[in-house]
């Protein structure tokens, strides 16, 4: 009788399979945004148009589409596939040339009434990019990806100017601020909404201006979180070490304040340093709701805070008294990834490892990562790993890869290193191995670079271009592609494209499950999409909670590109 009942139970469950694991208890709740099927139409360089669609974790398996064009707002449109597409979750039209044409795509199940998406416009450049118009001609320095309105689509939060000041008190690290950060706000068509002031409390560097944006308190609409100050406490010279600190909420859609809480203090911070740097984050702690993660320190004491959906204390931990050890351990960001496979996240703090009840889960003692990376870097092995790039030099492991749930080293670097610097990459570049290549380099007097294979075994000892490539999904398969300063490279150097702009964000933000690149030029962000047809589908990234959290995050500290989780294997 228990086993008809299950049975039952599982039969009036609807959606797809992901659903069916997390009902039975083997998968972990999906990132909680509804998305559409971000339908974009987009003019190839070879001709025609690209038009592609979300798979989404609802979709039933047998799920297939339709692909629509018609050529003036209000036509029923035209079906252009002459048989259901179940394949992939893209169409190349090679018949139209994009100037007037307006695309739907519907989806239809066995059980399901089909469903037609509105129709969009072609939008878009040949060279690859949807271009988003700012207010004004500055370039922006970090771009948040949320949806304002709740209409599935994802929107815009631009940080500006680009102008970064650091800490650090060398010359030719920290500098006057020249002006005030502004956060604006743009739907998904370039839409300007609202536009909020961070003040002169606030210096212009990242590491005094953290922010993230989602949707914590769950009604369907996105917030903006970040520090806050009052009036102007600068001193003479420009710093800011006085004067009350704050965590703000902001409206999604109108930019006004909503709630205001204390931000963790200054106590116990011996340096200007070392007190000026702050991080924010999401974590999914009980393994169904998000929860904003507070955190001030990366190099000596490391104070978290973390908040409910209603912006409640629901924990608050500190690198200090029986948790020295923990101190300097920080990253210059923050990862959030159920490493124990409970069901709940923890928050990675870079060499060491929060539980979700704010406890200590363990710590390498390894020092300061400049490189962090959470990722299921080896499918050969159970669970996550870590793979760190340590900038502190020593005799051996400053480059390793570490089980996530133990902090245990797999595999690490037998060399003395001197610097090891930047974000380094993971990503499966080289299809001749399985599972994720780990890459690193140093800096400042070192000239050691390291590309290892999954379980560790070197491939190369030379230099990619640059210490921190980004490798993201643009053709099809699970192969990367890298990109290097403005260049798209097949490994080892086959160009396949070229971007332009300084990156800002990397996310599956539109069409099917490939990446998108954000640009930031002057007056101007480009989102770059892949044309490329592809012959598989899967379900968008970024309801993958880590690869989700992990795009949540890149708005403040060092930028890493996302990775998934667990569930995406």
């Amino acid at each position: 009788m228990e086993a008809m009942n299950a049975v039952r139970c599982l039969q009036s469950i609807r959606g797809s399979w992901p659903t069916i694991l997390l009902f039975l208890g083997l998968a972990q709740a999906p990132a909680a945004e509804k998305l559409d099927r971000g339908v974009v139409a987009a003019p190839r360089p070879e001709g025609g148009v690209y038009v592609g669609w979300r798979l989404l974790a609802s979709d039933p398996p047998d799920v297939a589409f339709d692909v629509y064009r018609s050529d003036s707002p209000g036509m029923p449109g035209r079906k252009l596939n002459a048989e259901p597409i179940r394949s992939s979750c893209n169409f190349v039209d090679t018949a139209a040339d994009g100037a007037t044409s307006l695309y739907a795509v519907q989806a239809a199940a066995a059980d399901q009434t089909p469903e037609r998406t509105a129709a969009v416009p072609v939008r878009g450049k040949a060279e690859g990019y949807v271009p988003i118009r700012l207010e004004g001609r500055y370039r922006a320095q970090k771009v948040g990806l949320a949806d304002w309105n709740g209409d599935g689509r994802l929107d815009y939060l631009v940080k500006q100017p680009d102008f970064n000041t650091d800490p650090y008190q060398r010359p030719g690290y920290w500098k006057r601020s020249e002006d005030t950060y502004k956060l604006e706000a743009y739907l998904h068509d370039g839409t300007f909404l609202w536009r909020y002031d961070m003040g002169w409390a606030i210096e212009e560097g990242i590491w005094y201006s953290p922010i993230v944006v989602y949707d914590l308190d769950g009604d369907g609409r996105a917030e903006v979180f970040c520090k806050a100050g009052e009036g102007d406490p600068r001193e003479p010279a420009g710093h800011v070490r006085t004067g009350p600190e704050y965590l703000v909420m902001l409206d999604g859609l109108t930019g006004q304040v909503r709630r205001k809480i204390d931000w963790p203090s200054r106590d116990g911070f011996d340096d200007y340093n070392y007190f000026s740097r702050n991080l924010l984050g999401i974590a999914y702690l009980d393994g169904a709701r998000p929860h904003l993660i507070v955190e001030r320190g990366t190099y000596k004491i490391i104070k978290v805070r973390a908040y409910d959906p209603s912006l409640e204390l629901k924990w608050e931990w500190e690198a200090s008294g029986p948790y020295d050890s923990f101190r300097g351990q920080g990253m210059h960001g923050m990862h959030a990834a159920d490493v124990d496979e409970d069901g709940r996240d923890e928050v990675v703090l870079g060499s060491a490892v929060l539980d979700d009840d704010g406890k200590p889960l363990w710590n390498t003692r390894l020092g300061h990562p400049d490189a962090c990376y959470v990722a299921d870097v080896d499918p050969r092995r159970p669970g996550l790993e870590i793979f760190y790039g340590i900038e502190p030099g020593g005799p051996s492991n400053k480059v390793c890869l570490v089980e996530a749930k133990t902090g245990r080293i797999l595999w690490g670097c037998r060399e003395r290193t001197v610097h090891v610097h930047g974000q380094a990459m993971v990503g499966d570049i080289d299809p001749a191995h399985p599972g994720m290549e780990c890459y690193a380099g140093e800096a400042k007097g070192g000239t050691n670079y390291w590309l290892f294979t999954s379980d560790g075994q070197r491939l190369s000892d030379r230099s990619l271009g640059e210490l921190s490539p980004k490798a993201i999904f643009w053709l099809d398969g699970p192969t990367k592609v890298a990109i290097i300063g403005n260049t798209i490279y097949r490994y080892p150097s086959q160009e396949i494209g070229r971007i332009e702009g300084r990156i800002v964000a990397i996310a599956d933000c539109l069409g099917d499950w490939r990446e998108e690149v954000v640009t930031a030029l002057d007056g101007e962000l480009r989102i770059y999409t892949t044309t490329v047809p592809a012959r598989t589908r899967r379900v968008c990234l970024m309801e993958d909670r880590l690869y989700r959290n992990d795009v949540a995050m890149q708005t403040m500290g060092y930028f890493y590109p996302p990775q998934l989780g667990m569930a995406a294997r």
